[in-house]
């Protein structure tokens, strides 16, 4: 069965699927839109206790309600000092360090630094031997991901790519799965020097969106790269702070240099993860 899931992946026309997937979950049709949504809630026990709006006849579509809010409060904050926030629930795909510009994937799989970062050799230099965690979000989950610390944007940069699933069995099968799919790759400025959050899609992810930008996937194809150092005005968000989210679930990875970060020892791959939670510390003298 996996090798077929696998094959199947390769054969789908996944992009045009996920396009699809995106207009069905942004149809605002109110029998059809609280039916995809009753039914999603559902088949994976979907918690909306949390949400800002319990109820969810009052969500203006699918992607609406995929993106619901939380009631202020549901997700406190770590505060202590040098502590990095988890940006997502979900659950540890992997989590560790950045070697000879390598990230550990899965059981026998790694890919590229380079490729991630999409061939950017300056911003894949602020990373070398850093460290790096990778937090899967499944459909159940809040699909909002926020700031593991404080931070000045830098750049964000697209990048076209697959639309492979990224659940463990693929991850565990499909070569440079997170350097192969559609992302777009956040560098920040921190009290820990750079912080890169990437936000990668997979299938059915009908987009990616920013704060700052609106949806951001999918645009034109090719890497497009903005640059925020010189902008008018400076984009700068608090530690828990939302920085994006996505419409349908997936991956948020982040990156620090070399020797500012160290994760705690209970996270390790399958570990869950909460939003907000202490998820490392930073080292006070690298």
């Amino acid at each position: 069965m996996k090798i077929a899931f696998i094959i199947l992946q390769y054969l789908l026309p996944q992009h045009l699927l996920s396009r699809l997937v995106g207009k069905l979950a942004d149809t605002e049709i109110p029998w059809l839109k609280d039916l995809l949504i009753e039914r999603f809630i559902k088949q994976y026990q979907v918690d909306m206790s949390e949400a800002a709006d319990s109820d969810y006849r009052n969500y203006a579509n699918f992607n609406a309600f995929f993106t619901r809010e939380l009631k202020a409060g549901a997700r406190p904050i770590c505060d202590a000092e040098g502590d990095i926030a988890c940006p997502a629930d979900g659950a540890i795909s992997q989590i560790g360090k950045i070697t000879g510009g390598r990230i550990f994937q899965a059981k026998g799989q790694d890919y590229s630094l380079l490729a991630l970062l999409g061939g950017d050799r300056e911003m894949t230099a602020q990373f070398e031997n850093g460290s790096f965690a990778t937090v899967y979000l499944s459909p159940r989950d809040y699909h909002r991901v926020h700031m593991p610390l404080a931070g000045t944007l830098q750049s964000m940069s697209y990048i076209p790519g697959a639309l492979f699933s990224v659940n463990t069995t693929t991850a565990e099968n499909v070569q440079g799965l997170f350097a192969r799919n559609e992302r777009v790759v956040c560098l920040f400025d921190t009290e820990a020097g750079p912080m890169a959050v990437i936000l990668v899609g997979a299938m059915i992810v009908a987009g990616i969106e920013t704060v700052w930008d609106g949806q951001v996937a999918p645009p034109p194809k090719g890497i497009k790269t903005t640059d925020y150092r010189q902008a008018a005005r400076e984009i700068h968000l608090e530690k828990g702070a939302e920085m994006g989210r996505f419409k349908l679930g997936s991956t948020a990875i982040v990156l620090f240099a070399k020797d500012r970060a160290e994760w705690l020892e209970t996270f390790q791959a399958t570990t869950a993860t909460r939003l907000g939670e202490t998820l490392g510390q930073l080292k006070q003298n690298p």
